[in-house]
């Protein structure tokens, strides 16, 4: 797998974007990312929790371990970006 393709080098190219995290137990964090290290640790900027689907609460910061993550989710333009990138090979 090439090095730009891989999981944490992708997560990090997100990096100042709005994301959705997906921990195992089904709560959903959604906010700005704005570090992330090798363990996937992340934080997240001016957060809000979601249980299904429903606003829970609103955050400032929030850290969630990596090893409780279950997906996550991108920012959606960028996404399609990527994908479109992906198909043309570049």
């Amino acid at each position: 797998m090439e090095p730009s393709r891989k999981p944490l080098n992708v997560l990090v190219k997100q990096m100042n974007s709005y994301i959705g995290v997906t921990l195992k137990n089904n709560v959903e964090y959604r906010g700005t990312m704005i570090h992330c290290d090798n363990y996937m640790n992340i934080i997240l900027d001016s957060a809000s929790e979601y249980n299904g689907g429903q606003p829970v609460a609103n955050y400032g910061k929030v850290l969630v371990r990596g090893n409780n993550i279950l997906y996550i989710t991108l920012d959606l333009t960028q996404k399609k970006e990527q994908i479109n990138n992906y198909q043309k090979g570049t």
